[in-house]
Order: structure tokens, then C-alpha cells, then sequence
């Protein structure tokens, strides 16, 4: 590992123990009848140091310490072992969105195993700058990543991705339109991999014309491979 990549990391470990450290002094010194409404000590708070680690390809074993958000679930490892095992392990030529990317350990991942192009999404902007920090940190020249709305990065390409990773908020509405537009961004034999709550149904994602390829259920977590319909049919 290089110098400028210990140095990053580190700073990014100093920065989230200064922001705790602030909030806890903050909460402490807080009048007494303010302390049950502790809005910004505790969104702070949140924000504590967390890890991911990096399944397989070239950056396998890697960890890499990543910001935690009290809605911020990252995939965990076996989940994303198996579905790599479902895709296959190298995704070289292919073109890779992920649409809601959090702390991006579902696209650094398919960056690992050599996909040509990858993507990443994320509306909140520490999430965002800290996905690119961990991109440069790597070396994964292919990542483009961008603050933004996902629906929008899904629309904004018809017919492109080979693959499209979908981890809406599990609080939100977000599910259907995220995979009306996936079925529009991917292409004939693309992919789509789900994460939600609880599993779909036939009925409801023939609904959408999509049919599950796969399926697991790791804990509370609800992992789909979804294909086009009308590509499984053929």
C-alpha cells in the first residue's frame, strides 16, 4: 500500500473520531431539557467509523474504512460472494451501474473483477466524496463516481449496463420506479441485482417483465438477480 493511500485512510479515521468527539461534548454540555432532542450530536454520532471489505478480484482482502448512516446498510460479504459467484468472477468488458452506492462496496467490487465500466451513484455527498477517495485509493481508474439522483442515472441510459445494482432504502418508495428503469438501462441479456426487505413475487416482478434468476435470503437481507423477461424466455 502506498504512502498517499495510509495517509488518506488515516485522515479519514481522524476525521469521523474528531466528529464523534465533538458530538459527545456537545451532548455533554447540552441543557437538560435539550438532551432528548440531541438532532445533531446524533447524526453525527452516526457517522463513526465502519469497514467494508473487498470479496475477491485484484483488490481482494482489502479493507477499507468507510462513514455509517443509521439507514446505511452495506451488502454483507456473503451476499456478495455468492452473487459474484452467480455472475462469475470476472466481469472484464462489462458495463456496470450502481445506482444507490452508499459506502460503493457493491461497484468496487465489480471494479475488483475487472468490469470495463463502472458507475456509482449517491445522493448524500460524504458518501459520495468518500467513494471516490476510496476509488483513487485503489487505483480503479474505470470508477466514475457522481452525487446525484439514482432514478436519474438509470434513465439517462437506455439499453447500456450489463449489469445494474439496486439498493434502494428499505424505508423508501423507491422500489418499483428504481426497477422500471433498470428494466429500460440494462441491456437484452443484462442483469439486475435487487437487495430488499423482503423477496418479490413472480406475479410482481412479471408485473415489471421481469422474472428472478436467482435468489438468497442472508438474515434481513432479500437478494434478487433479476433478468428481462422476455430474455429469459429465449
Amino acid at each position: 500500500m502506498g504512502r498517499s493511500a495510509i495517509k488518506s485512510e488515516s485522515a479519514l479515521r481522524a476525521l469521523v473520531q474528531k466528529a464523534a468527539a465533538a458530538a459527545e461534548t456537545a451532548a455533554d454540555a447540552a441543557p437538560a431539557r435539550k438532551r432528548g432532542n440531541a438532532g445533531n450530536a446524533s447524526r453525527v454520532a452516526a457517522s463513526a467509523a465502519g469497514e467494508i471489505r473487498i470479496i475477491g478480484g485484484q483488490w481482494r482482502r482489502t479493507k477499507l474504512a468507510v462513514l455509517t448512516r443509521p439507514d446505511l446498510r452495506p451488502t454483507p460479504d456473503r451476499v456478495r460472494e455468492t452473487l459474484f459467484n452467480w455472475l462469475g468472477q470476472d466481469l472484464a468488458g462489462w458495463r456496470c451501474l450502481d445506482a444507490f452506492a452508499g459506502t460503493g462496496a457493491l461497484g468496487l467490487e465489480a471494479a475488483s473483477r475487472n468490469a470495463t465500466q463502472v458507475r456509482m451513484v449517491e445522493s448524500d455527498v460524504q458518501l459520495a466524496a468518500q467513494i471516490k477517495q476510496l476509488a483513487q485509493k485503489l487505483g480503479a481508474t474505470q470508477v466514475e463516481v457522481s452525487r446525484g439522483d439514482a432514478l436519474a442515472a438509470l434513465q439517462a441510459y437506455q439499453a447500456h449496463w450489463d449489469l445494474v445494482f439496486l439498493d434502494p432504502p428499505f424505508s423508501g418508495q423507491l422500489f418499483v420506479p428504481a426497477l422500471k428503469a433498470a428494466h429500460a438501462a440494462v441491456t437484452a441479456q443484462g442483469y439486475i441485482y435487487l437487495e430488499a426487505p423482503e423477496a418479490w413475487s413472480e406475479e410482481a416482478l412479471a408485473a415489471l417483465g421481469l422474472v428472478c434468476h436467482r435468489y438468497l435470503k442472508a438474515g434481513a437481507v432479500h437478494a434478487h438477480l433479476l433478468k428481462k423477461a422476455e430474455a429469459q424466455q429465449g
